[in-house]
């Protein structure tokens, strides 16, 4: 029987053939899908840090075009992911790329800054991701980055409703294979959008006994996160009881 980590990996490599079949229609222009072309660090982030029942699961939204875009990790600012996690494995840039958005990897100069305050905020209370990831994951709901004709960040949400109902029929099946295996107490959504998707998986009876929190997104975009992200998310996981 494969380890929890393998059997992520194994649930990660489903999910991105699931949304390879995917064919989106304006307003996307672009998808980009680091689960291919920067698969080695995604699967290192798994597997390193998967193994393991979790007491928390964090759910993010999608990836950013200067984080998980990069690196493959959920909000993998890259600064981040290599100097604290460890991380800085070979990516290959997918084929088609906006020149607005190019994919360097580990050598992108830009900051992912939702990624920089979320791991910052970890890095602060936890010190080492050993302490932090023997009881808590971040996952990304949706793997794909959408750029319209532009080069402007498209969410999940704005899809047209048939693209929208297929990605989030996939999604929502990777998403009961990761809560099934990692067997959290609470499930925390990053922003609205990954709340309301735990809520409704939860509602539909499948995770009986298991909180559902939400905190702020800490993208610079919600004027809400620029004012002290850091001590208002800590205030409601410790409110809550989570940390």
């Amino acid at each position: 029987m494969p380890s929890r980590s393998e059997a992520l990996i194994r649930a990660s490599r489903r999910l991105s053939r699931a949304c390879q079949r995917i064919r989106f229609h304006d307003p996307v222009g672009f998808v980009y899908n680091p689960l291919t072309y920067a698969r080695d660090g995604h699967e290192e982030y798994l597997r390193r840090f998967g193994a393991g029942a979790k007491r928390v699961l964090f759910l993010g939204m999608n990836p950013g075009p200067w984080g998980m875009a990069q690196t493959g990790v959920p909000f993998g600012e890259v600064a981040a992911v290599r100097d604290w996690m460890g991380i800085a494995r070979q990516v290959h840039p997918p084929v088609r790329q906006h020149p607005r958005v190019r994919i360097t990897g580990f050598d992108c100069r830009r900051s992912e800054v939702s990624g920089s305050r979320l791991w910052g905020l970890v890095r602060g209370r936890f010190e080492s991701p050993r302490k932090f990831f023997r009881s808590n994951m971040v996952v990304n709901y949706c793997p794909l980055l959408f750029l319209d004709e532009s080069g402007r960040n498209l969410t999940p949400d704005k899809l047209r409703p048939g693209d929208k109902e297929r990605l989030v029929r996939a999604c929502d099946k990777h998403l009961r294979e990761v809560v099934n295996l990692l067997r959290p107490e609470w499930l925390v959504g990053i922003g609205r959008f990954a709340q309301s998707r735990l809520e409704k998986l939860r509602d539909a009876s499948e995770w009986k006994g298991i909180g559902v929190l939400g905190i702020p997104h800490p993208s610079p975009a919600s004027p809400a996160a620029n004012r002290d992200w850091a001590g208002r998310t800590t205030a409601i996981l410790r409110k809550a009881g989570v940390w």
